[in-house]
Parts: C-alpha cells; sequence; structure tokens
C-alpha cells in the first residue's frame, strides 16, 4: 500500500538523532495516500520556492580552499612478497657493496639474534643504511628492513622515505600492521609526510583488522602530519563504524569532523544516509538529514535519489514518500532519475494506476519523460503479460518524438513472442529494420526462438538466411532455437544440417539436442545418420548417455536388422559402455 504526507507546516522542523537504534514512531504528519498525491500537492502550491539559506556552493568551495595541499615526487621501489621462511637472515644477503672510505662495524654481537642484526647497522652511516634500506626493500625483505628502521631511529637517522613508504604498503599488504605503523611513526618523526594511498591503506588495514580506534586516532594525526584525510578515508572509517554497529559514533564523528572544518563531502554524506537508512531506517535518516544541515552539510538530488533508491528497492513505499516529502520540503525539484527510479518500483509492483499518475505528472513538469521512461514501463508491463498495454505505450512515445531504442523494441519483441503474437512480432521487426537502429543478434534469436517453438521453421530460416545477408554471426543461441524447432516440427534430418554447422563453428550442442536428433532418426528408421550424429557427438567430447545407446539399438531392430541390433547390444556391453541390466526391446 502506497503512502504519502499531509503537510502540518510550511516549514519542515526536523530533530536531533538521539539513538539511532532506537524505534521512531513514524507519525511526523505522514497520512496513507501516494505518492504522485505528494508530487502533485507540492508542484499545485508552488512550494519549490523553498531556497537554502546562503550560498550552498560557496559554503563547500571555503572548506576546499583552506585543505593543505601537498605533493611530492619520489623514486618507488619494488617491494616483492616472499614467504616467512625465505626472511632468513645471512651475512652475504645484504647486497650492498662498500663505498671507500666508508667503515663498517665488524665487532661480533654479544647477545642474541637481533643484537647481532642490530650490530650490523649500527656502526653505519645514514647513506650506506640507507642504500641497505633500498636494497631490502628491493627484494622484498620487509622484516629486514622494518629493523633496520628502527635502528636508524635510535641513532637519528633519517631513513629515505621513498623506501619508508613502500615498506608500509608492504607490511600492510602483508598484514603486519603493528610493524607498519612503527614505520610510519618513525618516518613521521623524522620529518617525512606519507602519502595519502599510505595513509588510507593504514587507515583501511586497521578498519578490517577490527581496530577502529587506532584508525580514528591515526586521521586525527593526519592533519597534523601535513596530508590530511581525503573522501576515502572518512568513508573507510565511517563504513567501518557501521559494520560493527556503531551507528551513532559514526554519526558524532562525521559531524565532528565537519566542525573542525572538514570539507562537506557530498559522496561521504550520501553513504553516511544511505547507511543510517538501510541500518536504523528512514526516519532516522531523514533527522540525520536535518543535522547535518545545521552543521554545514547540504544535501543534493544526489543524496535523495541514493535514498528514494534505497526505500524502493526494500518495496518500502510508505518511506519513499517520506523521502520526497523530505526533498521537496527542502527547496528540491525531483529529476529524471527520481521519477524513474519511483516507477521502477511501481512497475514491479504492478501499481499501474499510481504509475500513470507518475507520468502525468512527469509531462506537465520541466522533466518529461525520456526512452528509459517508457522503456521501464513497457518492460514492466510485458513481465505481467499486458502487451497489448505496452503497445499503446509504444505507440504514444513514438508520437511524442520519444524514439524508441533497440532496449524498447527487443523488450516487445521478446513478450510478442512468448504470446504467440508471431505476425505482430514480424511487422515489429520490419519497422526496426527501416529505422537507424538496425537489428542486432539478440533481436533476430528473439523473434527465431518465438517462429521455431510455434513451428514456423520456414519463416524462421528465411530470417536466418536474412541475418547473416546483413553480415551477423548466429551463435550456439541460434542454432539451438532452429534445431529444437526442426525435432518439434519431425524434421530432423533439417536439424542434422544445423548440428553439422554448429559443429564447423564450433558452437557447443548440449546432449539433450543430440539426443532428440538421434531419437527422431531412429524413429523414421534412419539409423545410417544417427549413427553419424554419434559420431558427431563423441568427436565434440560429448560422451552419449545408455538411453542415447538404447535408441539406436532399437532404431537398427526396427529397420528390420534384428540380428545386427543384438551384435550391436552384445558389443555394447563388452566395451562396459550399456550395463548388462539395460534391456533394449
Amino acid at each position: 500500500m502506497a503512502c504519502t504526507i499531509t503537510q502540518q507546516s510550511g516549514a519542515v522542523d526536523v530533530g536531533c538523532l538521539y539513538g539511532c537504534g532506537k524505534q521512531v514512531n513514524p507519525g511526523c504528519g505522514i497520512s496513507h495516500l501516494s505518492i504522485s498525491t505528494v508530487l502533485r500537492k507540492y508542484n499545485r502550491e508552488a512550494h519549490y520556492s523553498l531556497q537554502w539559506r546562503g550560498d550552498v556552493s560557496s559554503k563547500r568551495n571555503a572548506g576546499v580552499s583552506q585543505r593543505r595541499s601537498f605533493q611530492r615526487s619520489v623514486c618507488i621501489d619494488r617491494v616483492h612478497e616472499v614467504p616467512l621462511d625465505e626472511w632468513g637472515f645471512d651475512s652475504d644477503e645484504m647486497g650492498f657493496e662498500k663505498k671507500s672510505g666508508e667503515e663498517t662495524n665488524n665487532k661480533k654481537p654479544h647477545n642474541g639474534f637481533v643484537l647481532n642484526v642490530e650490530g650490523r647497522f649500527v656502526g653505519n652511516a645514514e647513506e650506506t643504511n640507507n642504500d641497505i634500506l633500498r636494497n631490502f626493500c628491493t627484494r622484498g625483505k620487509l622484516i629486514h628492513a622494518s629493523r633496520l628502521v628502527e635502528v636508524m631511529a635510535r641513532q637519528n637517522q633519517v631513513p629515505y622515505f621513498p623506501s619508508c613508504t613502500n615498506l608500509i604498503r608492504g607490511l600492510i599488504k602483508t598484514d603486519r600492521l603493528d610493524k607498519a605503523e612503527k614505520v610510519l611513526k618513525i618516518m613521521i618523526m623524522s620529518g617525512g609526510v606519507p602519502d595519502i594511498i599510505t595513509y588510507n591503506m593504514m587507515v583501511g588495514g586497521l578498519c578490517k583488522s577490527g581496530q577502529l580506534s587506532s584508525a580514528i586516532d591515526l586521521v586525527e594525526d593526519m592533519s597534523v602530519s601535513g596530508c590530511p584525510p581525503d573522501v576515502i578515508t572518512y568513508n573507510t572509517i565511517i563504513r567501518c563504524m557501521f559494520t560493527f554497529g556503531n551507528y551513532d559514533q559514526a554519526i558524532a564523528f562525521w559531524k565532528d569532523q565537519l566542525r573542525k572544518g572538514c570539507p562537506p563531502y557530498i559522496v561521504t554524506y550520501t553513504i553516511l544516509i544511505e547507511l543510517v537508512c538501510r541500518h536504523c531506517g528512514t526516519m532516522q535518516a531523514v533527522e540525520v538529514l536535518g543535522d547535518m544541515v545545521a552543521e554545514g552539510c547540504y544535501p543534493d538530488i544526489v543524496t535523495f535519489n541514493s535514498l528514494i533508491n534505497f526505500t524502493s528497492r526494500q518495496n518500502k513505499l510508505e518511506d519513499t514518500a517520506l523521502v520526497i516529502h523530505s526533498l521537496l520540503s527542502l527547496g528540491l525539484k525531483p529529476n529524471t532519475i527520481t521519477y524513474n527510479t519511483i516507477l521502477h518500483s511501481l512497475c514491479s509492483r504492478g501499481c499501474w494506476e499510481e504509475a500513470d499518475e507518475i507520468l502525468t505528472i512527469m509531462n506537465e513538469t520541466s522533466e518529461p519523460p525520456t526512452v528509459v521512461t517508457y522503456n521501464i514501463l513497457i518492460n514492466g508491463l510485458c513481465k505481467f503479460g499486458i502487451v497489448d498495454r505496452a503497445v499503446n505505450f509504444f505507440t504514444q512515445m513514438v508520437s511524442q518524438n520519444c524514439y524508441p531504442d533497440i532496449i524498447t523494441y527487443n523488450t516487445l519483441l521478446g513478450a510478442l513472442c512468448r504470446t504467440g503474437m508471431i505476425d505482430q512480432a514480424l511487422e515489429l521487426l520490419n519497422l526496426l529494420s527501416g529505422t537507424s537502429r538496425s537489428p542486432g543478434l539478440i533481436t533476430y534469436n528473439t523473434v527465431i526462438d518465438g517462429l521455431a517453438k510455434t513451428g514456423c521453421m520456414e519463416k524462421a530460416m528465411g530470417l536466418y538466411g536474412q541475418m547473416v545477408e546483413n553480415g551477423i554471426i548466429p551463435d550456439e543461441i541460434t542454432h539451438r532455437s532452429l534445431v529444437g524447432g526442426f525435432c518439434r516440427a519431425n524434421l530432423v534430418e533439417e536439424a542434422v544440417l544445423i548440428l553439422k554447422e554448429m559443429h564447423k563453428r564450433g558452437h557447443p550442442v548440449r546432449n539433450m539436442s543430440y539426443k532428440f536428433v538421434i531419437h527422431g532418426l531412429c524413429r523414421k528408421k534412419r539409423v545410417d545418420i544417427a549413427i553419424q550424429v554419434l559420431e558427431m557427438m563423441m568427436s565434440n567430447r560429448s560422451m552419449p548417455d545408455e538411453a542415447i545407446y538404447s535408441t539406436i539399438i532399437e532404431g537398427v531392430a526396427a529397420a528390420g536388422m534384428t540380428k545386427e541390433a543384438d551384435e550391436l547390444h552384445q558389443k555394447l556391453i563388452e566395451w562396459k559402455v550399456l550395463s548388462e541390466e539395460i534391456m533394449v526391446n
């Protein structure tokens, strides 16, 4: 049952969201009417005069202009992932040459493996250790590289930042987040600024592992480090919060970021509202919309279309009406996508009167129906078997200079063929051939299949020749339809010709098609051709079953060759193709 809204005041008073998990009484001036009534009400009262306060675009751009840009040109080292057991450390794995004038510490380690590793780098110069670091990263020695970075930090040496960046990414990809965090902190403490891709990978890794608190802390540190979060960063955090059921925390987090000067990213805003709608309900989503407006984050038609699409797919037309009420109350106008989304939901439920109302409203506004609009209507009617009304809409769109596309023709052709209206389908196909939109493979397959199922094989083969002349290569669906049609019409010899054509083109043939053809040939005592089809079947690596062999034996016997049939029967048993329990009449 559809529903609409009764206006109680000229403005919408939306409160704050207190507890997203709480159930909210869906009152708020909503009564059980229809979506089209809501649209008509606002069109009639010219309610579109409501506008947002202030210049929306200027507020958004102001936040963007305050962002701090940071660009660096770096040399990217390759990081190859290798198994843990390949990360053994030997003295000859250093892979670097000593530079002239430089000395390395060759003293014996005092104790432990860690001391042994660190002792090799403590006495090195910063440049030497960076050469070793680059070598480790290139060879995928991530553990050694991370330990070397820690040693360099204790020695007040600055690691090579591009190597640190690639090391962090490699550690994240191999699920070593703790080591990646250490390297990231050392890089920042040394004056480096990780790029946004590295930060986002780190945030994503923390969220994936359930370390939401650490991810939030990292986001807070990003602006201080010189690389502020972007839309991907915020989207990742918000999605993670909803994954763990922290709905209110996600809303509060986005509000807090807006208050700190974060640009009001419309993508993030739309994702947040969509998640609230999915997890908490439409009423709560509308309340969050009002809250965000107070924070300077304004929804646009894309945000509302996202909500309408979600509620429509859930077949919650009452919630769809609520979203439309909010859209209109805020001074926004529905666009063609809005109307088409509503129509798609109505047509899928068979609400034809309501769909007619929406179509009428579109003709009265500045958003007239498009070819997509008519395709939605025609497809919905065809699925419900109301082909006559679908044809009427086809005629209507042509009269309004809204030219049908190939989807329109294919949808109507399929419906006409399924309902046995073959003559009308051929007329429509001829009409299509006279336009700039030539029939394609799908179009021909649709009509040929309809002709074959009704036994009109002569017309089907005529259409088959026409498509070949037009340069359209038949596929396995085309040939399969013809084989089935010929078998139903008891024209198995012609079906054999199609099978040979399929074999020539390398098209796969179903075992059932072989079975029908062989059975029809044996019934007509054409055992010689049936054996040829059997050989064709085996050459295509399709193994015949016992039913096919039994059919051939019975055909041989029916042709008067009883002795030969018995011999064939025994040979197939010896070859273990047939079991002895199978009795052939």
